[in-house]
Parts: C-alpha cells; structure tokens; sequence
C-alpha cells in the first residue's frame, strides 16, 4: 500500500524531517525559502497532506483551488489564523496545531524584551559596538526598575500564564490580567493576580503591558493611538502574540513622542517586513520572532504535527483538530 503524500512548506528539525521520510511519501522544502500562493496551490492539489507554518499564508482563494487532493493541513505552529478557518471547513478540510510545548520557550522571549525594554539592552548593545561608550557615568543610561513593578497581561492563558510565573516568583512583580472571564482560582492565588475589568483599566495600572491574545480580524489594531495614550510614559509595551494586534504607525508614533518609554517586540504586521519607523527608534526592543525558537521546542512542535497526521490517517481522533 502506497504511503500518504505530504508536503512540508519550510525547513523542520532534522529528527522530525528523518521521521516524517521514513513514515511518508513526503516532498521537504530543502532550501526553506518562502513560498508563493501558486505553490501553496500544487501542493493542495498534489499531496494528501500539506504541513504550513505561521509564516505561509492560506487565505480562501488558495484553499478553494480547484482539483484538490489535499485533506488535512498540519500546522506547526499554535496560531492559526494565517489560514482561513471558515473556508477549510467549507471545503472539509482538516486544520490542526500544536498547543502546550512552546509555552515556556515564548514566555522566556516574554521576558527577554520585557527586560531588554526596561533595561535598554538592545540600546546598550549598539553604542559598545559602535566604539561610542565613555566608560561608567553614575547618570548613564538611566531605566527602569523592573523587580516590585507590575505587569499586565492581555489574554491569561498558558503562555501569559507561564510569564507571570516568571515574573511574580522571580522579580516579586505585581501580576494584573485582562480576559473576559476569571482565571482558576488555583492560578491568580498562586501568583496573587487580580482581574481588571477591561483592557484599558489594566493600560492605566501596569508598568508592563505584555501581549497574548490570539490575532485574527477581533483583535486587529486593538493596541491603537486611544490605547497607548492610556499608559504611562514609564510603561513598556511587549508583544509575542500576533504582529497585527497593534496598530505599528500608533506605536511608533508613541515612542517617538516618549508617551510610552519603551517596548519589546517580537512579531510584526506583515512579517518578515518591519515597518521602517522602528528601525530608527533606540527605544525599541526588535527580535525575529524567536519565541519558540529553541531546539527542543521546535522538535516538539514538529512531534506534534506528527501525532495529528498519524491519527488522520489512522481515522483517529486528532489530538489537536482546530477545523
């Protein structure tokens, strides 16, 4: 019996490549350059299973393409709304992803730009490679305190969670938190959080403001001009959700004016492009969109994916269908 066809749209972890060769008929992206919307296509079109990344765009008109052969897409990644959910499910095409194992890896990104944010690291980095540091000034590169301050997380789930965690056990921070409903009990005693009652009371409280809700058209731009003119010129902005969930122009224009102090960003509208006004600005924080980019997090992420294909095919369960 023929094995199913897979494609894989960029480079995974070698052990999960070796895998995914040795369980299918599978085409691998051996250069890992971006693909286009006709290539997405052919693959819907030529292969049972086609296995995206956050960064590959499946928007209706490509899944609606005609001939398709493709029944399951096997995300890696957790978000998901670079695909169009409604229209997979139209097409009764399968979606899923891989929840809870890179919640400590993008927590830990979390917190890298909270203190790089605070601390002007990625300034300071800068001026001793450019040979423009003097020597130790008691008034030199002056920042803000991050141990006793209080953080504010907008969405509470694993990964704002894990965060939190980090940040009230290890740096005696003040947790307050931001989702429609309450947290478990369990949880906010844990790291005596307190709920605000919207978005914009916990803007006007936290010292930090970090980022975890879910992109998607709900929360596009919900970090605009009105939002950030609600923070303190002391705050710090940090985002590892989704790049569109602040508005870019807003944000700039807010550093640029010191009416937030800083911010920390790991994900961007429209990436890999950066919008050009960040990049001359010293009081941003700027990664590639790392937070889950360690070794095992990725190997566990491509697991994951393994595990939902392996049930398909099986005319399982899938452990983590989303469509």
């Amino acid at each position: 019996m023929s094995k199913p066809k897979v494609f894989v749209t960029r480079k995974w972890p070698a052990s999960v490549e070796a895998k995914l060769k040795a369980l299918y008929d599978v085409t691998l992206n051996e250069d890992d350059r971006p693909l286009s919307a006709d290539e997405f296509k052919s693959a819907l079109q030529n292969y049972d299973a086609v296995c995206p990344t956050v960064c590959d765009s499946f928007p209706a008109d490509v899944i609606n393409v005609d001939n398709k052969r493709c029944k399951i897409l096997g995300n890696f990644g957790v978000g998901y709304n670079h695909i169009d959910i409604n229209a997979a499910k139209a097409q009764g095409l399968v979606v899923s992803n891989t929840p809870g194992v890179l919640t400590h890896s993008t927590a830990d990104i979390a917190m890298t730009l909270l203190l790089m944010s605070a601390r002007r690291g990625a300034e300071g980095d800068r001026l001793v490679r450019a040979k423009q540091w003097q020597g130790w000034c008691p008034t030199h590169m002056l920042s803000s305190d991050v141990t006793g301050a209080t953080l504010g997380l907008i969405g509470f789930g694993r990964i704002a969670q894990a965060m939190a965690r980090k940040a009230h056990h290890g740096f005696g921070m003040k947790i307050v938190y931001f989702k429609p409903s309450p947290a478990d009990e369990y949880v906010t005693d844990d790291l005596n959080a307190t709920r605000c009652e919207s978005i914009e009371e916990l803007l006007q409280v936290a010292d930090y403001v970090s980022l975890h809700c879910p992109g998607g058209e709900a929360t596009r731009h919900l970090i605009n001009a009105d939002m950030l003119n609600l923070m303190k010129p002391s705050a710090h902005l940090i985002n590892t959700a989704r790049g569109d969930v602040i508005d870019s122009a807003a944000l700039i224009d807010a550093l640029k004016n010191k009416r937030i102090a800083g911010a920390g960003l790991d994900v961007y509208e429209g990436e890999p492009n950066v919008h050009e006004g960040f990049l001359t600005l010293d009081n941003v924080s700027l990664l590639p969109h790392l937070g889950s980019a360690t070794l095992g997090t990725r190997t566990a992420m491509g697991e994951k994916v393994l595990a939902n294909l392996a049930a398909f095919f099986a005319g399982d369960h899938l452990p983590d269908r989303v469509a």
